[in-house]
């Protein structure tokens, strides 16, 4: 008989949820779920089950309605909006974007061109950060539409140069199945010589023994690769192990020194994008004057 945790049980699971994404954020509720169900040291147990589950993502859920964690602790690729910006004239709009200048850390610095691809949105929003810090694309989802594919594999070869896709997956049938039929779709239109190399980074065969991660059994209605006995959905490894992970696969294909460079050279053209707003703040139709030659 299931019986219900007291309040004094609820109070010390918050603690645990807050201590768990203090440590380390963003975490998906999944991946908060995986990592309280698989300590043993926690004074408060988390059951491994739907239900065990649903308690971890309701408390999160109100825990940031209450303002104990911030949202931001917290990632969810579930919704996504879509803003119209305006702005209060040139000077605004180049100082506003002068913020998310990015230097081309690529072009200078690697003979790759480098994507990270994660199963799921989930997956993609745990590494965000990182995969926009290191200007990687982060496409996601399950078995990709062929015109997706088709999309991605045209935009590899307008880049025009060795390419190297980074996967991030679940250990189970239809994982291991996804991203290979992600590669073989690549392939098919990019062309049997295009310099094309596919990494799964994660979930593996030998990370489930390295890093302790939770199994559950396979779907026996699912007869797809019928070796693999055990499945691991890729929420269980750790999020900090796993865009350290992404994060060393990614930069082993960077020169050293690469993002130090990109950073100073983008804090240069910011400090003269904000000059320019300066002077047009200052003086509204100097822009007109210039670009009509009457200075």
């Amino acid at each position: 008989m299931r019986t219900r945790r007291t309040k004094a049980q609820i109070e010390q699971l918050r603690t645990q949820i807050y201590e768990a994404l203090e440590a380390d954020h963003p975490q998906s509720v999944r991946h908060v779920f995986y990592l309280l169900m698989t300590d043993p040291r926690l004074p408060e147990p988390v059951e491994k089950s739907d239900r065990g589950y649903k308690h971890v993502q309701t408390l999160m859920t109100k825990m940031r309605i209450d303002e104990k964690i911030p949202f931001g602790w917290v990632s969810d690729a579930s919704r996504w909006a879509y803003h119209t910006n305006t702005f209060d004239g040139a000077g605004d709009f180049l100082r506003r974007y002068a913020s998310v200048y990015r230097a081309d850390l690529w072009d200078d610095h690697s003979d790759y061109y480098v994507e990270v691809w994660a199963e799921s949105r989930s997956l993609a929003s745990v590494l965000e950060d990182d995969c926009r810090e290191l200007a990687v694309l982060y496409p996601s989802g399950g078995f990709a539409f062929h015109s997706f594919i088709h999309e991605s594999a045209q935009h590899m070869a307008y880049i025009d140069k060795a390419t190297v896709v980074i996967f991030v997956g679940d250990y189970d049938p239809a994982g291991l199945i996804i991203d290979t039929k992600i590669e073989q779709g690549l392939r098919m239109h990019l062309g049997e010589d295009y310099p094309l190399a596919f990494e799964r980074v994660a979930i593996n065969r030998d990370q489930i023994r390295q890093y302790d991660l939770p199994t559950k059994p396979r779907k026996q209605s699912d007869r797809r690769r019928l070796d693999i006995q055990e499945t691991v959905e890729a929420e269980a490894m750790p999020a900090n192990t796993m865009r350290a992970l992404v994060r060393d696969a990614v930069e082993s294909y960077l020169a050293p020194g690469a993002l130090q460079i990109a950073r100073i050279a983008e804090r240069h053209e910011r400090r003269l994008m904000d000059g320019i707003a300066d002077m047009l703040d200052s003086d509204p139709d100097r822009l007109e004057r210039l670009v009509s030659g009457n200075n």
